[in-house]
């Protein structure tokens, strides 16, 4: 079966209001559906292009006070889904659940269902300068077009996440990042790959680029990119589709899921099916001095 992907380069510029914001999701999730993809990908935390409307000085205040906007983030995004038929990763939404900051990917349904995948590893900023709270749970989610998982941005610079998904069936991974520079984006691009090829699996990545006028937001590097394994079966370079740094822009390819699973029984390397479970188990680590 064969999947499209749309990857968003979302641009965070400044908006004068909530309708601004809308305005500009709308644009870029209906020029999405004019390639007709099965699944949607914004980046982490593009809501907060909200702030440059919001009183912002007290950073920890101003990032939970995006989950007021919650509610209307939903409904603007679920409808996009619905009508457009495509599943939609909605990037990242800062939101205030039992107390605790999250950062969540919303993944929505044709069907209108909500799905939540909070954010499990925390940079130091979110740490440090938001006080925020990491999440619990690693999901994979069922959909027609297979297996997918959510790994935001940090998360996926942790390989056991991904190799757990896959050891649950996940066939491809969507990673929404947010980075300021360049060696922030490649971290997150590297291991992108890196996670591709050691499960088998598509990794689907996009960023944030532009800037904003708020503390640790003022400026982004990125570049969405659907990356494939790296064999025969595949691009030459292990990419499916990548877009151009830092500009505003839509990346779609075409993914095989029949590939895949063919890769992950015949491949040159089969790191997937290879793994030796009884040594990752309770075997110690022997240290040995010079």
């Amino acid at each position: 079966m064969k999947v499209r992907i749309a990857s968003i380069q979302y641009q965070l510029r400044h908006v004068e209001d909530w309708d601004g914001f809308a305005r500009q999701v709308d644009f870029v999730l209906n020029a999405a559906a004019d390639y007709y993809p099965q699944f949607v990908l914004l980046p982490e935390l593009f809501t907060t292009q909200l702030l440059s409307f919001m009183d912002n000085d007290d950073v920890p205040s101003a990032v939970r006070g995006l989950s007021a906007y919650t509610t209307p983030y939903i409904e603007l995004l679920r409808a996009h889904a619905v009508r457009h038929g495509y599943y939609l990763i909605g990037g990242t939404h800062p939101n205030i659940r039992d107390g605790q900051l999250l950062n969540t990917a919303f993944l929505f349904t044709p069907g209108g269902a909500v799905h939540l995948q909070d954010k499990i590893h925390r940079t130091r900023w979110e740490k440090e300068k938001w006080n925020s709270d990491h999440g619990d749970v690693l999901n994979v989610f069922q959909t027609p077009y297979g297996k997918v998982a959510i790994l935001i941005c940090y998360d996926i610079e942790f390989p056991e996440l991904a190799r757990r998904a896959a050891e649950e069936g996940a066939e491809i991974v969507f990673v929404p990042s947010c980075t300021d520079d360049r060696q922030g984006f490649l971290r997150v691009r590297y291991c992108c790959h890196a996670r591709a090829i050691e499960n088998q699996i598509y990794v689907a990545m996009t960023s944030t680029v532009g800037n904003l006028p708020v503390a640790g937001l003022r400026l982004h590097y990125g570049q969405a990119s659907i990356i494939t394994p790296s064999d025969f079966h595949f691009a030459r370079d292990g990419i499916a589709a990548e877009g151009v740094i830092n500009e505003e822009q839509i990346v779609v390819a075409d993914v095989d899921l029949a590939l895949l699973h063919e890769n992950r029984l015949k491949g040159t390397t089969i790191p997937l099916l290879d793994k030796r479970h009884e040594f990752y188990g309770n075997r110690p680590v022997i240290v040995v001095a010079d």
